[in-house]
């Protein structure tokens, strides 16, 4: 035991890399430990750009913006944000190309959502399970999602997530522009919380004789010392790739996708409206996202290098929208699919893509940065770098990580889709043994996830979500909407008298009437919103 008075506690944290993931850190830690640690962030001077959108998961104003003292109108306002309801999976069931509108499955437009609303419980059971018991005995042909929520009918007509009197009826997350995010957090940091901004370049990083790393050198010969480093220099892992040499481990065995390209497409909203949900279009190798925000929306087709080449999934991108792949500015991504074998290795903690990297299917970027930085703070180091902490936090993120990851690979596994070498591959590849067995629990009739009650039950806990972060409603939205459904009613809702749920789905297409009638359009509150 060590009783003496020397004092252990972390002074200086320097961050390399600014960005979304540095500026988020950076705000968080310098909150969390304010008056007793430094906070540095080196970035490297770049040019900005106009994003391509971001989208994120319901929980990221209470974890994150909430903690840090900031109203989300203000940083609403400040990063051009509108709203999502949901992920709109279009084309996932049918073969070909191009949008919602031009097919159907089973006579209705081949689309599903992803809801963020809570599904409703009812004898103990999630509502899914009462909706395929009247399924298999003929009793409905409605689609799980707008039988079992209220939402899906308002987002096919655009309307806002709050009432007209400000007031949210139902979760949300948000769509921004992330160079605006890190913006906006840059200028809060410094002004608010006492963060130094560096601006220079990365040249070396200084270690001790253990192998911990003591300073950062830079470009102009300044020497920025510190006791801990996060390394949030994107997918280069400048300090935990390349000076720590923590191997990454490769995961395109579970999923296939490894490049994208992207642009913002103008759009006319007082025309069209504002879409208050993410799209997910499947394509020929892959999907493209649809991140709307006021004045454009921000797209990108994610596809599979294997299965097609990068001029070719350029013009198949441009036709989806209309564009002129000649005059149209792209950006070309080619990325890494999986996650460091560890994420914190001695005095670095990687953050964002340095630490792992999943295709934006299920909006896991921001939400991957915030959860690390939640956990970082949790188990913050003294000098003396106890391993205990370390590896609880790796565990932390591990299962964060690979759990995304499954539910992720689910997604292209059980799609009905199989017209091209793509999707007909992704059938070949093997679910890790934990998804499968939510999949034969799934299958078995059993809930694979415990109902919730109420709103604040579920997004309110963030440690309970951070361990579990696709709960509640997430597999049956998924699987139900893939046209995957259970084998069989589960056994013991077979032995119930009662006439099941007819109440609570009654109750949902009254409030959905209600909801279609009285909300303003997501177009018209974000007008209002951003003072438009």
């Amino acid at each position: 035991m060590d009783t003496s008075p020397t004092d252990h506690r972390i002074r200086n944290v320097v961050v390399l890399g600014g960005g979304t993931a540095g500026w988020m850190t950076a705000s968080y830690v310098a909150k969390a430990f304010q008056g007793t640690v430094n906070v540095t962030v080196l970035e490297a001077p770049a040019v900005p750009r106009i994003g391509v959108g971001e989208a994120t998961v319901p929980n990221l104003h209470k974890a994150f913006f909430a903690f840090l003292g900031i109203e989300e109108d203000e940083w609403m306002r400040e990063c051009n944000a509108s709203y999502k309801m949901a992920v709109k999976f279009v084309n996932w069931r049918t073969e070909g190309e191009g949008q919602a509108a031009s097919r159907t499955h089973n006579g209705r437009p081949d689309h599903f959502y992803h809801t963020f609303g809570i599904l409703p419980n009812h004898e103990q059971l999630p509502l899914s399970h009462h909706w395929f018991a009247d399924k298999a005995a003929g009793r409905t042909d409605e689609q799980f999602d707008y039988a079992c929520y209220r939402e899906p009918a308002a987002m096919d007509a655009k309307l806002a997530p709050r009432d007209r009197d400000g007031n949210r009826w139902t979760n949300y997350a948000w769509h921004f522009d992330a160079q605006l995010v890190a913006d906006f957090l840059c200028r809060f940091s410094v002004k608010s919380l006492g963060v130094t901004h560096v601006q220079d370049r990365f040249t070396e990083a200084v270690r001790d004789e253990r192998g911990f790393v003591t300073a950062l050198k830079t470009e102009t010969g300044r020497v920025l010392e510190g006791d801990l480093f996060v390394d949030c220099s994107g997918f280069r892992g400048l300090l935990i790739n390349q000076a720590l040499r923590e191997p990454f481990l490769d995961m395109s065995d579970y999923l296939l996708c490894d490049s994208a390209v992207a642009a913002a497409v103008p759009h006319d909203d007082e025309a069209g409206g504002i879409e208050p949900y993410t799209s997910a279009i499947a394509m020929k190798s892959g999907w493209t996202w649809k991140i709307p925000m006021l004045g454009r929306f921000g797209s990108g087709y994610v596809f599979s290098s294997r299965f097609t080449d990068r001029d070719t999934a350029s013009e198949d991108f441009c036709r989806l929208w209309g564009l002129d792949p000649d005059t149209t500015a792209l950006n070309q991504i080619s990325f890494r699919v999986g996650r460091n074998r560890r994420t914190w290795v001695k005095n670095v903690v990687a953050v964002g893509l340095a630490s792992c990297f999943l295709e934006p299917l299920e909006s896991t970027g921001i939400y991957f940065i915030y959860a690390a930085i939640f956990q970082l703070v949790k188990h913050f180091p003294d000098k003396r770098f106890d391993p205990v902490l370390a590896k609880r936090f790796n565990a932390e993120i591990e299962t964060m990580f690979d759990d995304s990851r499954d539910f992720i690979q689910a997604h292209f596994k059980f799609a009905p889709r199989n017209d091209t070498p793509f999707w007909r591959e992704n059938k070949n590849l093997v679910l890790d043994a934990g998804m499968q067995e939510k999949v034969d629990m799934y299958r078995a009739g059993m809930p694979v996830n415990l109902p919730v009650a109420d709103e604040s039950t579920y997004y309110g806990n963030f440690e309970a979500e951070f361990r579990n972060y696709w709960t509640n409603g997430s597999f049956y939205c998924i699987f139900s909407g893939l046209d995957l459904v259970p084998d069989h009613v589960y056994p013991t809702q077979a032995l119930r008298a009662g006439d099941g749920a007819r109440e609570v789905f009654a109750g949902i297409a009254e409030e959905r009437d209600r909801l279609l009638a009285t909300l303003p359009t997501a177009y018209e509150s974000l007008r209002e919103l951003h003072g438009k």
